[in-house]
């Protein structure tokens, strides 16, 4: 069996849509699970569509997410360039076309915008314009003519109108197509540059391509590809439709989701490494139940004929809960690192912010969690006395007032505001009175915090505060409970 060639192709119009994503780590894992050749190619031929940047964005991107390429614009592995345009510039397309019009498989089109306007219909009210094959009838003499002229043509595809013809794709079989419905397809344009689906079949053939790997939507042109293989005598590559990937709605995940693509992921909170694993599941089923797999498990795990037919679907609340469990995970350094800036944007005051990120760190689904769970540090918000009374620790209003007052003179004289010490202490205090600790502690913490919900106990968000907020925070916490008592 031949070395496994897989690549991503992109063409560079803006940020990575999570398909493309998901396409370019299928392609990837394919090839490493066999031991194969994972490959870059740039598309850029369709230069309406190109956007500044993106090609920078395409290979960051992969950087981060760790689907690096053995060959590329950057690595040459002998099949290049690697760049679509570098291509186009050596002429390469418009050879590779001429030869299918020698072999009677293309013919130059001359036919003008206005006559071309004349072939369009609205099917399912779609405008669609489908070629009559009015230049193939044209004789040799006449293209020569025309090409001496100067006229503007484009060459097509001549597929046959009658027939059948049949392809396989090893996710969804053998897909056989009346020849009826396959239009002559441009190959190259009026502007000299080929369609982006001549030149994907002439490099992925020239660049060693097996395995094809792409999203369904391509299904229906699969046959035209083939027909050009045949056409060339070349060999087909392996096929791997992916399926459609929707929201939570059933619709095609756009970018008004909000979460289209990976740069918005992490933009909003996401871990590369969890986007990653979250992606592999969008249409593969691993064998058992396990469901957190790294790069290096997913290489080992991989097998493409255990993708679904069924759309997929995008499902944020199980992103969010894979990406808690890699944040669980996390080393506390690289955490903190990802955490630091949301921390700061919040806490403007002189804080221990690696302890309050250790706080919060197991509590979060994604980054900007961290903002609710930790305001309270920076100002104590307006809370309601109520929040006094918890039916579990035996807690009221009137209760609370007690413990706060007989505890407050005991902290102004702590001199130690380590969270040990605090704890000792009041543990004292608890077993002097007899109390259950939780009666002690749930005041307190609601007079430090205002919050119901802390990511963290009395003592230790005492400790992060300081004394004299502390202290503070426990005299107003007094004087609120005495103007309801």
């Amino acid at each position: 069996m031949n070395k496994i060639r897989t690549r991503y192709a992109p063409s560079p119009t803006g940020r990575m849509h999570v398909g493309n994503l998901r396409t370019a780590l299928y392609a990837y894992l394919i090839a490493k699970h066999e031991g194969g050749d994972f490959l870059l190619r740039i598309e850029d031929t369709d230069q309406e569509r190109f956007v500044e940047g993106a090609v920078e964005i395409i290979n960051r991107t992969l950087e981060e997410t760790g689907l690096v390429h053995d060959e590329g614009p950057d690595k040459d592995g002998g099949v290049g360039p690697y760049v679509q345009s570098e291509r186009h510039a050596s002429g390469i397309y418009l050879e590779y076309a001429k030869k299918l019009i020698e072999r009677g498989e293309a013919y130059y089109c001359f036919c003008d915008q206005d006559r071309l306007n004349t072939l369009k219909k609205t099917v399912d009210g779609q405008e669609i314009m489908v070629y009559d094959k009015h230049c193939l009838s044209l004789s040799k003499e006449e293209v020569e003519a025309n090409l001496l002229e100067g006229k503007p043509y484009v060459i097509r595809q001549n597929n046959p109108k009658d027939g059948t013809t049949t392809f396989h794709d090893d996710i969804y079989g053998d897909i056989t197509v009346d020849n009826s419905e396959l239009d002559d397809m441009v190959l190259i344009k009026s502007d000299g540059y080929p369609t982006y689906n001549f030149a994907n079949v002439v490099d992925d053939h020239m660049m060693g391509i097996t395995h094809v790997v792409r999203g369904n939507e391509y299904l229906s042109s699969s046959p035209k590809y083939n027909r050009l293989y045949e056409a060339f005598g070349w060999e087909v590559p392996v096929y791997v439709h992916c399926p459609l990937i929707t929201n939570e709605e059933h619709k095609k995940l756009s970018k008004r989701s909000g979460h289209a693509s990976y740069e918005d992921l992490i933009e909003q909170g996401f871990i590369s490494e969890a986007v990653v694993n979250y992606v592999a599941l969008l249409g593969w089923s691993p064998v058992g139940n396990q469901e957190i797999f790294l790069l290096d498990d997913l290489i080992r795990e991989f097998d493409y004929h255990n993708l679904s037919k069924s759309p997929a679907v995008f499902d944020v609340a199980k992103l969010k809960w894979m990406n808690s469990e890699y944040m669980k995970a996390m080393d506390f350094d690289r955490f903190y690192e990802l955490a630091e800036p949301y921390l700061k944007a919040v806490i403007k005051k002189d804080m221990d912010l690696r302890k309050i990120a250790a706080m919060v760190k197991s509590r979060i689904e994604i980054f900007p969690d961290i903002e609710n769970h930790i305001d309270f540090f920076e100002t104590l918000p307006e809370y309601d006395c109520s929040l006094y009374a918890n039916k579990k620790m035996k807690t009221s209003p009137e209760t609370s007032l007690g413990v706060l007052m007989e505890v407050l003179p005991i902290l102004e004289a702590q001199e130690d505001f380590s969270n040990d010490a605090l704890y000792a202490t009041l543990s004292q205090y608890v077993k002097e009175k007899e109390y259950k600790t939780g009666f002690v502690m749930w005041p307190l913490r609601i007079a430090v915090s205002g919050k119901q919900m802390t990511p963290a106990g009395a003592t230790e968000i005492m400790e992060v505060l300081g004394k004299e907020e502390s202290i503070k925070r426990i005299q107003k916490g007094i004087e609120l409970l005495n103007q309801v008592s």
